[in-house]
């Protein structure tokens, strides 16, 4: 496992939803300092912890550890997921139509 990496990941989670390393730290009961430590792969966090992270960022552990994982299942619905998340529910429904399409050939 590529800790540096996955702190990388952690960290522009956190900063794609406008979260401080504070707010993190608040909403996983930890100190901020905790978190740096984490972000910059300087420390492997507890598996709790990661989760913990993983929830309050609202992003999948796998995706968090996508150069870990060999055989990722939840990281490619979680990218069309969020694609297709701030559509108008006609344009969502268009693409959910095409994807029917394009598997059933």
């Amino acid at each position: 496992m590529d800790i540096g990496m996955t702190g990388k990941r952690i960290k522009e989670a956190r900063e794609r939803r406008n979260i401080t390393q504070e707010e993190l730290a608040d909403m996983i009961n930890m100190s901020a300092t905790h978190i740096s430590v984490i972000e910059r792969g300087i420390k492997v966090p507890k598996l709790d912890t990661f989760v913990a992270i993983a929830n309050a960022l609202e992003i999948s552990c796998d995706e968090l550890l996508s150069d870990s994982i060999e055989h990722p299942k939840f990281i490619i619905p979680d990218e069309v997921s969020k694609a297709i998340t701030n559509l108008s529910p006609k344009d969502r429904n268009k693409i959910i139509k095409m994807i029917k399409i394009y598997v059933e050939e």
